[in-house]
């Protein structure tokens, strides 16, 4: 157990737990963001063209770290990696396109899934994230109400 005698000292102690919770948190949205990258290239085979699979590659995770007096972490599609392979189309349009279940800008098929709203929906939007957080800091010790 240790000893807080002040704000300092309550925040240097604190700092190690909040890295692991946000780092938790932050694996669990790249691990979602994955899964429905892999289920937006299944929805798919395409025909006119040959895949480059940097789309599937694109989801970056940044390891937490404390920023100021918070803790941050950052997950997203990094669509400077995808190159001109599309006709010209920019990876932010391919990305925006993916969110909205969309192939090449064309609906083609049902069950698309919208590769970043899915992933909001079922990481926060679904409390998933609260839930980790709050099991890993029963997990060290905190006593914690859901």
């Amino acid at each position: 157990m240790k000893s807080v005698s002040n704000l300092n000292q309550l925040q240097s102690a604190l700092k190690p737990v909040m890295i692991g919770m946000v780092a938790k948190m932050a694996e669990r949205v790249y691990e979602t963001l994955n899964f429905f990258l892999q289920e937006y290239y299944n929805s798919y085979d395409p025909v006119y063209y040959r895949r480059t699979y940097e789309f599937l590659q694109s989801a970056v995770k940044v390891n937490a770290k404390p920023v100021g007096n918070k803790v941050v972490a950052y997950v997203y599609i990094n669509t400077n990696v995808m190159s001109n392979y599309y006709y010209g189309v920019s990876g932010e349009q391919v990305a925006r396109w993916a969110n909205k279940g969309l192939h090449g800008g064309k609906r083609l098929g049902r069950g698309i899934p919208k590769v970043w709203d899915y992933t909001l929906k079922y990481t926060v939007g679904k409390d998933d994230l609260l839930k980790l957080a709050l099991d890993y800091l029963q997990s060290k010790g905190f006593n914690v109400k859901r």
